[in-house]
């Protein structure tokens, strides 16, 4: 039997973590615990990029400096082609 974070990378892993956010000097953030920290291979000064989700939820994945670009270079072209995009979405 495998453990959920052993699955395969297509199955969903069902690890739940319960945080608080808690005001940190004059910041506001969230506290990680240890033990999920080395689960996900994750340390301090590690940057994650917050998703937002359609039901008011969070999704937390790891920054990738190759995935923002490609997501930037893809706004861009959206905005610059948005009425050819719109003309060919008919």
């Amino acid at each position: 039997m495998t453990k959920p974070s052993e699955t395969a990378a297509n199955e969903p892993v069902n690890n739940s973590t319960v945080v608080e956010i808690r005001k940190f000097g004059d910041a506001i953030g969230i506290v990680l615990p240890e033990e999920f920290l080395a689960r996900l291979e994750l340390a301090e000064g590690d940057r994650l990029m917050v998703i937002e989700q359609p039901d008011r939820g969070l999704k937390l994945r790891r920054y990738d400096d190759t995935h923002a670009r490609g997501l930037e270079i893809a706004r861009d072209m959206f905005k610059t082609y948005a009425n050819t995009l719109r003309a060919l979405a008919k």
